[in-house]
């Protein structure tokens, strides 16, 4: 997050969504940067300098993460998170978004497209998730016991941060303290295991073919070369499911685009709506 930007919360059902709005008085677009599975807005800090010079940038924390609810009464799924960010955007009266969407955050980009293409003018996918099935239904009747936060809890301690970190990302030296403390801070309190356990309840997968054929909205797919996570070979089947998209993959990087190559990412970014701009 940037420092000396106030965050606010906005209400939703059993909860709250925490976000920051930065405004730039000389913007007139705004870009909606959403995080990815097991992160938080911090994942953005190292590209909103080159941003928000440009830009209004709205920062959302997706409800289990960051400093968002972890309320028994939300429905995690896709569809509702995407929801959830409409709801946010019709709140602040934003006409129009770009949205910024890393790993999980570019399902949601892709559900709210679909869900609302007169908000959205274009979208920017950094490694996004994509064709990744329903959990099993073994894990989804395991979520319904009321223990089951536990199990996740011990599965991602299990795991280890510094691993979960290395497998990210492609130059193993940004790794700093700094960082891991960002990534550790929303696990220090119970209430997410809960919500995570949640999530794998409410999971329904991700957009099938035939629904991201229908997307219409401009997009930029932004992949690393050597993304163990989400492979290469993923952001090309997307870019041949989605009709107007380009595909741009980054050379020594990994599958935390906006950490390893936060300046790149922007150029890349305005380039593209530059772009888009000349072709209307």
């Amino acid at each position: 997050m940037i420092r000396n930007i106030p965050g606010k919360y906005m209400d939703i059902k059993n909860g709250q969504v925490y976000y920051e709005y930065i405004q730039n008085p000389s913007a007139r677009e705004t870009i909606v940067c959403l995080h990815g599975f097991l992160a938080s807005s911090f994942s953005f800090r190292r590209i909103l300098p080159y941003l928000k010079n440009d830009f209004h940038i709205l920062l959302v924390d997706l409800p289990p993460f960051g400093k968002s609810g972890k309320v028994r009464g939300y429905t995690f799924s896709y569809k509702n998170l995407a929801k959830t960010v409409i709801m946010l955007i019709e709140q602040l009266n934003i006409e129009k978004v770009i949205l910024l969407g890393h790993s999980m955050g570019g399902q949601i980009s892709l559900h709210i497209a679909k869900l609302r293409p007169d908000l959205v003018k274009s979208a920017v996918l950094l490694g996004s998730s994509s064709y990744l099935k329903k959990m099993k239904p073994l894990l989804v009747m395991a979520s319904y016991l009321p223990i089951s936060h536990i199990f996740v809890k011990r599965w991602l301690e299990r795991s280890g941060l510094e691993q979960n970190l290395k497998l990210v990302v492609y130059n193993k030296a940004i790794i700093d303290k700094e960082m891991e403390e960002g990534y550790l801070a929303p696990f220090l309190h119970d209430d997410i295991f809960r919500g995570l356990a949640k999530m794998i309840r409410h999971w329904e997968g991700d957009m099938p073919r035939e629904a991201l054929h229908q997307i219409e909205t401009p997009i930029l797919l932004i992949w690393g070369e050597h993304d163990k996570v989400l492979p290469l070979s993923f952001g090309k089947r997307l870019k041949n499911d989605l009709k107007n998209s380009k595909l741009v993959v980054l050379k020594d990087t990994g599958h935390l685009v906006p950490e390893e190559q936060p300046e790149e990412v922007q150029k890349q970014i305005k380039a593209f709506l530059s772009l888009e701009q000349k072709e209307l």
